[in-house]
């Protein structure tokens, strides 16, 4: 079993920054990938940033990109995601998750953290 912990949410204004960070414990030696999803309020969750956990190879949503950079603290089993050029549109709720090498699926979730941007 792997636990995620996320911290780092709350309010912001427009165009303004957050960072977010998950940390991971338990089995993080199964650990293949790392990804951060949101959902917004009536909408569904949707994917936003993903890094492997051994090569550090990212991927982002086309709405994040250039905005966001995910990375990865190893020797802390931390993930970050740092936020930049806030919208509204990037009020939600925020999840990180982790993939086991084994499934290469998103098996582990944590609570989540609510960013809330004002305009």
């Amino acid at each position: 079993q792997v636990q995620l912990v996320e911290s780092g949410g709350g309010l912001v204004q427009a165009g303004g920054s957050l960072r977010l960070s998950c940390a991971a414990s338990g089995r993080t030696f199964s650990i293949y990938a790392m990804g951060w999803f949101r959902r917004a309020p009536g909408k569904e969750r949707e994917f936003v940033a993903q890094i492997s956990w051994s090569g550090g190879s990212t991927y982002y949503a086309d709405s994040v990109k250039g905005r966001f950079t995910i990375s990865r603290d190893n020797a802390k089993n931390t993930v970050y995601l740092q936020m930049n050029s806030l919208k509204p549109e990037d009020t939600a709720d925020y999840y990180c998750a982790a993939a086991a090498t084994v499934s290469r699926a998103y098996d582990y979730w944590g609570q989540g953290t609510q960013v809330t941007v004002s305009s």
